[in-house]
């Protein structure tokens, strides 16, 4: 089999074993905490990063891993995994179903292998670069739309859109683009699955974008930081790839 065939049926089980572990706590009284960066964590976040970093540390020895919620374990320089045992926290703690688990596997700091596994709605998006994104199983593929005029555009915050990046905000209200808020991981899920043309992220951490992605551009998607760069950083414009440019001129407006 092929290597990153291999390699993302290993990230599959990684979200898969996470799901197992989040689903229980989910519908469960939790005690909400919140961080250094003043985000929430919870019991959660944190027993389902211990159970993928268990997982991959068995299957994967060599491999250095980075996660939200724990220090970096270093290792052979080339392979790292990286992990948001749950992307939507938020969405969590308030039994929204829009959360899931992100899994991402870089190659020479390149993402390769993607997972978006979002356990309340039952979906599980996943990509290896060559391979193509599959939709519990099946493929899929981005939407065909051309004008912002006729897409859907979703965000996780209207708020920190509309303060970081007035002029962007009120220059896509004005494409007549519907705007919505189907946030976190969940949106680009849905980018990828062509349900919706584009999303948009003016602050992520690499834990949030890495495993995005694989899954998008095997889609047939385009992923940049919001300046355009076609590379994962610290913010994240993903759209079917028609769109881009035009979406890429309405947020830096």
């Amino acid at each position: 089999m092929n290597e990153l065939a291999e390699l993302l049926r290993v990230a599959e089980r990684a979200a898969v074993i996470a799901g197992d572990v989040i689903m229980p706590l989910y519908e469960s009284a939790l005690t909400v905490e919140l961080k250094a960066d003043r985000t929430p964590v919870t019991i959660a976040d944190r027993v389902a990063e211990e159970a993928i970093r268990a997982f991959l540390e068995r299957e994967c020895p060599a491999h250095g891993i980075l996660g939200e919620e724990f220090p970096e374990k270093a290792g052979d320089g080339r392979h790292r995994w990286i992990l948001d045992p749950i992307d939507g926290t938020k969405s969590f703690i308030h039994h929204v179903p829009l959360f899931g688990t992100l899994v991402a596997l870089e190659v020479d700091t390149v993402p390769v292998v993607g997972v978006i596994a979002c356990h309340a709605v039952g979906e599980t998006v996943s990509a290896a670069k060559g391979l193509g994104t599959r939709l519990n199983g099946m493929p899929v593929r981005v939407s065909t739309t051309t004008s912002l005029a006729g897409a859907t555009i979703s965000t996780t915050s209207y708020s920190r859109f509309r303060i970081d990046h007035p002029a962007g905000f009120e220059r896509l209200v004005a494409t007549g683009a519907m705007l919505r808020t189907w946030g976190d991981c969940y949106g680009y899920l849905l980018v990828a699955a062509g349900r919706i043309d584009g999303m948009l992220d003016p602050e992520m951490n690499l834990w949030d974008a890495a495993a995005l992605y694989p899954v998008l551009t095997e889609a047939g998607g385009r992923m940049t930081t919001w300046t355009g760069e076609d590379r994962v950083g610290g913010s994240v414009v993903a759209s079917n790839g028609v769109l881009h440019d035009a979406l890429l001129a309405a947020v830096n407006a």
